[in-house]
């Protein structure tokens, strides 16, 4: 299994460490965007859509990271957690 790991492309993981950061910005952006939406106008079932398509995207993107190997889903991971940094700093100074 170790093989495995050190076999694992440096740039792939750079790679997907920018596709997280990238899908992390949209998956934060459309929940802000959901939240709005069900915050001004009160219907709740498209905001159950977008969350559906929000977690779909999400789980096929790790999925995918997870077929290359450990180092590249924990580099996309890393990303996502990076873009979940930023909107919740953004947010704050909207607030």
């Amino acid at each position: 299994m170790s093989g495995h790991l050190a076999s694992s492309s440096p740039w792939l993981t750079l790679l997907f460490s920018a596709g997280g950061v990238g899908l992390g910005w949209g998956y934060f952006a459309a929940l802000r965007h959901g939240v709005k939406l069900c915050v001004t106008r009160g219907a709740p079932l498209p905001g159950v859509y977008r969350t559906l398509a929000r977690l779909a995207a999400a789980a096929a993107f790790f999925a995918l990271a997870a077929r290359f190997g450990a180092w590249p889903l924990l580099g996309a991971f890393i990303g996502f957690l990076a873009a979940r940094q930023l909107a919740v700093r953004a947010a704050g100074r909207r607030a």
